[in-house]
């Protein structure tokens, strides 16, 4: 007997409906077959399925069992087709009577029948609503994930059992209401690290707060101690409250990459990573066995990926974040094909000015060779400091600074005016795949950055001075356009692009 049944497989961040066909034969020795493409975890399904049928109180065929995982040319990886191959077993031998037409099963199985935590729920769910089916069956612990999705009935199972019942009509399981999606209370909680705890360095402030406000990458610069990492660990405190879109495309990714349970079923707040420099080319960018998985630049995506220390980490990694920086994604390529993930970060890197750190420093003396100084700056390459909007001296702080007992502004009246100038971006943007001033490309310069005389001038005299490339251009007009919408200016004038080019390295 024939039994087909729905599930879903994911590749890259997006889904792929899976047909799983088992067929039961009259004659042969007891075995149980899977083709298809499997992989490791999904050959290892026949020994999942076989217990979990049987100590949930079914029969499980000693019969040849063929399962068949369509389409048969995409490699199948995971345990999520462990529920639809069980649910195939028993609609083929006769155990279970239900119309799957249009529904679709998802979940991985212990021996004793309980349905296990899924990656990848959310874009597998999505998919299932696109290509038109009516009914997904999940693992309860990722309910709610899945109720992230609307337009199709999510149905909680906490056991094979219980889906059978459920399917035989015996015990009706209700779907699951995905509620009133919020991301008000994201952000509120007092940070760990405010703006109002960094004594003196009001230059570095005002950097951050341009940076924040535009969506623009920030090198910070300086000795050691001076306040950089503490500078860039204040930075989440002033970013605005991610969109709703923003909130379940970064979901969408932590899921794929099994971390969505550090957040709850709903990532609401911007990520922030900060990857060791001893991170592999892998870690960083993505990758691994079979399909690739998300990165460190991905899982950074809507939010600040920070590198402390960045010089120390290889040229051949840092160059490999050239291209993300510029289109906003990571493409992976593989024998089997090519995965794209969003990788649309705000890039925040601190560095010493050598290898001891002191190099200019007035407190104390440098003790390393002019040589040693040379290979150390230059381990972040040219067109990798050309991608970068901001590039900003954090020097030492000032004893008297240090000891005043008066207290700086806030994050949270920073973050007031850096979410201001992100509405006046959001509606000059609207209807277009543009989010921040930092994403405009041509077209948007060209609209939205006009300058008078006496800015072309001045604009004219920087090239001229600096040696500016085309992209710098353009990133100081970029970095212009963020700090005249702080001032709630429509226009650029020459104070908002004396202060973008004073930015530049």
């Amino acid at each position: 007997m024939l039994a087909k049944v729905w599930t879903c497989a994911v590749v890259g961040l997006q889904g792929e409906l899976v047909q799983v066909e088992v067929d039961i034969a009259r004659q042969g020795l007891s075995a149980l077959t899977i083709v298809g493409l499997p992989d490791a975890a999904v050959q290892e399904a026949r020994e999942r399925v076989r217990a979990a049928v049987r100590n949930s109180g079914f029969l499980f065929p000693p019969k040849r069992i063929t399962v068949n995982l369509a389409p048969a040319e995409m490699r199948k990886s995971g345990p999520a087709y462990d529920l639809p191959i069980a649910v195939g077993v028993l609609l083929a031998s006769g155990q279970l009577e239900a119309d799957t037409t249009n529904v679709v099963f998802l979940g991985e199985l212990s021996l004793d029948g309980t349905l296990q935590h899924l990656q990848g729920v959310l874009p597998m769910v999505g998919l299932a609503r696109e290509r038109g089916m009516r009914t997904v069956f999940v693992p309860a612990v990722d309910a709610a994930e899945a109720a992230l999705v609307d337009g199709i009935d999510v149905i909680a199972v906490k056991t094979l059992a219980e889906l059978v019942d459920h399917l035989r009509g015996e015990r009706v399981l209700q779907p699951v209401s995905g509620g009133e999606i919020g991301l008000e209370e994201a952000g509120d909680d007092e940070p760990s690290v405010d703006l109002a705890h960094v004594k003196g360095q009001e230059h570095a402030r005002r950097a951050l707060e341009v940076a924040a406000a535009g969506n623009h990458n920030l090198l910070l610069g300086g000795p050691p101690g001076t306040g950089k990492t503490m500078l860039a660990r204040a930075l989440p405190s002033i970013l605005p409250r991610m969109t709703l879109d923003e909130a379940l495309e970064v979901t969408r990714i932590y899921s794929v990459a099994g971390r969505l349970h550090e957040h709850g079923s709903l990532v609401r707040r911007r990520p922030f990573r900060a990857p060791h420099h001893t991170i592999s080319a892998a870690g960083l960018v993505g990758g691994g066995a079979g399909w690739a998985r998300p990165g460190e630049l991905s899982l950074a995506h809507r939010g600040v990926l920070f590198l402390d220390e960045m010089p120390e980490l290889s040229r051949t990694l840092l160059d490999m974040m050239r291209q993300p920086l510029e289109d906003g994604v990571v493409s992976i390529g593989r024998a089997r094909g090519t995965t794209v993930f969003p990788a649309r970060f705000m890039l925040v890197g601190a560095m010493n000015p050598c290898p001891c750190g002191f190099a200019g420093d007035t407190t104390r003396a440098c003790t390393c060779r002019h040589d040693a100084v040379d290979r150390y700056q230059k381990r972040i390459s040219g067109p990798l400091l050309d991608r970068i909007d901001l590039h900003v001296e954090v020097p030492r702080v000032e004893y008297e600074k240090l000891a005043a007992d008066t207290t700086a502004e806030s994050s949270a009246t920073v973050r007031a005016r850096v979410e201001a100038a992100r509405r006046r971006q959001w509606s000059r943007f609207e209807g277009t795949r543009v989010a921040s001033n930092a994403e405009m490309g041509i077209r948007e310069l060209k609209a939205h950055c006009a300058l008078d005389a006496p800015s072309e001038s001045l604009m004219k005299a920087a090239v001229q001075r600096l040696g500016l490339s085309a992209r710098a251009y353009h990133r100081v007009l970029k970095v212009a356009r963020t700090i005249a919408d702080l001032a709630e200016s429509e226009r650029i004038g020459p104070a908002h692009l004396a202060e973008a080019i004073q930015y530049q390295r």
